[in-house]
């Protein structure tokens, strides 16, 4: 975390470089700002760490050129001279210009800017390709503002040199300029990055009880399969360091959007991180993607990879149309060979997408010898409960829980992020659980952990202070049931518990399906024969197929018609005053007036005269199949959620498919159904029963109801008072103005 000095600097930095961006008003518009002012950050950054050698750094090239030194061995050679120690990334520039001397020839700004940019070592030139920035030199210079824009970042005041601004403050420096750029054009800002407190609160509770990473020669690996600009490897790297400064990490992401890309690129490669691990593509998949120059890879950019620790925060509510054929081919031919073999989402959200992604890269668990890995999640509220039973979301949830793999659920307060005011969410999900967390999930209520922010930033205006943070990780550690916390309300603070523990059952739900039986009376009257006109079977015999022969279409429906108006008069041969409350008696009677009508009906037309002329009738006999059976009335039919049975073992025997066999459930719940039943159901429906072969398995995480404390009303005396006196001051301002 910045302390108040480095954040005034910031906050001055941000504003020298929005009063530059105003000089770009004319050829662009605020929304088209970052397309300019974004790469020149970057560029004017790296161009302040290599001034200080560039002269050493020319005279180096000349060298070692005379050597004959080239390809590798020549990057890291002059790499050395142009940042010294033993870096592992070459970082260095061999053109003979500086951002100073760029102002030398005005009128050659364009050319030779194009020439500083590609003298930078080649994942440098990468950076500004992602960009796209050569496209925006050529705009700049012909609406004169280039050399203009140039001058004005060579001011003392927009000093971004490691000895000035540390790489943590370069990390929020970016953030604000993306938020605020990304605020003018009115975009998700929330895309591109997290709250950096929010960061510090996922990795504390990911490390707080981890000992091996700050053990000395262990590597380990950190992932982030939507990187943004960096800032939850940064924030996980920091943490690490700070306790184990010879942490031996690897650092490894995804990042779809270009510029996101090209600034964690840039802030990697002054650290001296390896860039290769950061992919430029997305990580879920598009099918039959085109050629792109800018290397971007359309699928996973880790196949077969694990990690230790991961982090994400994919966007929320985001549909995943572009990459649906990519992901359900892997679904349908991989299975859980793939990524996705528990389901899918609904096609308008996919975060649970990710998560799924991620746990295909857990390390085997340490009971079967592997290292484990943890996770953390930042989703919005619609994975802890959107989809029925049986859903893709409803069953991606069940197979994490079910494994034992979801170790907590932290609610956030809401106005946390600077795109949106909902409240969000932080998942922990592991397979490396300790022995008293096994077959529990934790729900910690951290929606009153908040102080209110000096000055809003977009729709954040709440954050986590340390203390918040501290409070949150305590809860997580001390895993207590009813545990409690001290919050703030009212300008009160008071205790209220915030921490519950559940069993991995607790979550689980089975949707039975309740019939009641079909009672129908029946009725010849002109009012019911009416309705036969409205049946589509009745409709579709006075049609034809026929589209070629008009006379043979012709025919044909009046053909049908014809046999519309005799089953009619059949109809009407039966006694329409006659109400028949029994349908076997009814189909007795149909059936004799057809025959004697010579006709012989096929199946769906006799449904339709019996959709027809039948009506519900509670007081009419049952209505049963050929074996006897009652047949359900599907308008009177119902669900009812009952929990899992309290002695089931977790998995269930049920897949993830929607036609899977319910066998097997039904021998372990049937009994515990048909109790729901009696206890519940019949004392209200007594004909009621369960259609057994309808039962579906559902999960969800209801964590607001979990922690829901009612709230009295005021007394009726206390709000009769307040009217009476809002009413008294309204009646004085009238008087004031009559």
């Amino acid at each position: 975390m910045l302390t108040n000095t480095e954040n005034s600097n910031n906050q001055e930095l941000v504003g020298f470089i929005w009063s530059i961006a105003d000089k770009l008003r004319g050829p662009y518009r605020p929304p088209q700002y970052r397309r300019v002012m974004l790469p020149l950050i970057v560029l004017r950054r790296l161009d302040s760490v290599l001034e200080p050698t560039k002269q050493a750094v020319l005279e180096s090239k000349a060298k070692f050129e005379a050597m004959g030194l080239e390809g590798d061995a020549f990057e890291k050679a002059i790499a050395k001279v142009a940042i010294g120690g033993d870096r592992q990334q070459p970082l260095y520039n061999l053109s003979e210009f500086t951002f100073q001397k760029l102002l030398y020839d005005p009128d050659g700004i364009a050319s030779n800017l194009r020439a500083y940019i590609n003298g930078f070592s080649p994942r440098a030139r990468d950076i500004f390709e992602k960009f796209d920035f050569d496209s925006e030199i050529q705009k700049l210079d012909e609406s004169n503002r280039l050399y203009l824009v140039i001058k004005e970042f060579c001011k003392p005041d927009i000093d971004l040199s490691p000895t000035r601004l540390s790489n943590l403050q370069m990390g929020y420096l970016f953030e604000e300029l993306v938020r605020k750029f990304n605020e003018q054009a009115n975009e998700e800002a929330g895309d591109h990055f997290t709250p950096r407190e929010v960061i510090r609160l996922m990795v504390n509770l990911v490390f707080c009880d981890e000992q091996d990473i700050f053990k000395q020669g262990i590597y380990r690996t950190v992932y982030d399969p939507t990187a943004g600009t960096g800032g939850m490897l940064s924030v996980a790297e920091e943490y690490i360091k700070k306790q184990n400064p010879e942490a031996n990490l690897g650092l490894f992401g995804q990042e779809y959007n270009p510029e996101s890309y090209a600034i964690c690129c840039s802030d990697l490669l002054i650290k001296d991180e390896p860039i290769d691990n950061i992919i430029y593509g997305d990580t879920l998949g598009i099918k039959n993607a085109k050629s792109n120059s800018n290397n971007f890879l359309p699928r996973d950019g880790h196949p077969d990879k694990h990690f230790h620790y991961m982090f994400a925060n994919p966007p929320f509510g985001v549909e995943w149309k572009p990459e649906e054929d990519f992901i359900k081919d892997e679904y349908d031919n991989l299975g859980f060979k793939g990524r996705f073999g528990a389901g899918l989402p609904r096609i308008n959200d996919g975060s649970l997408l990710f998560l799924q992604h991620m746990i295909s890269k857990m390390h085997a668990s340490p009971e079967v010898g592997g290292d484990g890995s943890r996770i953390a999640i930042v989703f919005n509220g619609s994975p802890l409960f959107t989809g029925d039973a049986g859903s893709g979301e409803s069953n991606i949830r069940r197979w994490i829980i079910e494994n034992d793999w979801l170790d907590a659920v932290v609610a956030l307060p809401d106005q946390m992020f600077y795109n949106t005011g909902i409240f969000t969410y932080i998942w922990l999900v592991t397979n490396k659980k300790a022995a008293h967390r096994q077959g529990k999930v934790q729900l910690i209520d951290g929606t009153r952990h908040f102080q209110k922010m000096k000055k809003s930033l977009g729709n954040k205006r709440n954050e986590l202070s340390p203390e918040h943070i501290a409070e949150l990780v305590r809860l997580y550690k001390d895993f207590e049931q009813n545990g409690v916390s001290e919050v703030e309300s009212d300008g009160q603070t008071h205790k209220r518990v915030c921490s519950k523990i559940f069993d991995n059952r607790e979550f689980g739900f089975l949707k039975m399906t309740v019939e009641r039986p079909l009672k129908l009376n029946f009725q010849a009257s002109e009012e019911r024969l009416a309705r036969l006109s409205e049946q589509k079977a009745f409709q579709d015999l006075a049609t034809s197929k026929k589209r070629k022969d008009a006379k043979v279409q012709q025919l044909e429906i009046e053909m049908g018609e014809s046999l519309q108006n005799q089953i009619l008069d059949a109809l009407r041969c039966l006694d329409e005053n006659k109400l028949y409350m029994s349908r076997a008696e009814f189909m007795r009677d149909l059936d004799r007036v057809l025959k004697n009508a010579g006709l012989k009906l096929k199946d769906p037309v006799i449904k339709a005269i019996l959709a027809a002329l039948g009506e519900a009738d509670p007081e009419a006999e049952i209505c049963r199949d050929k074996k006897g059976n009652a047949e359900p009335d599907s308008n009177l039919r119902d669900t009812e959620i009952v929990p899992l049975p309290d002695d089931i073992t977790l998995p269930i025997p049920l897949g993830y498919d929607k036609d899977a066999s319910v066998e097997e459930l039904i021998k372990l719940v049937k009994e515990h159904c048909q109790a729901y039943l009696e206890a519940e159901v019949l004392p209200h429906v007594p004909d009621a029963w369960i259609d057994f072969s309808k039962t579906k398995v559902g999960y969800e995480i209801p964590l607001n109801r979990h922690f829901y404390v009612y709230q009295p009303p005021r007394p009726l005396d206390e709000i009769e008072n307040d009217i009476k006196s809002l009413e008294a001051d309204i009646m004085a301002m009238l008087g004031e103005v009559v």
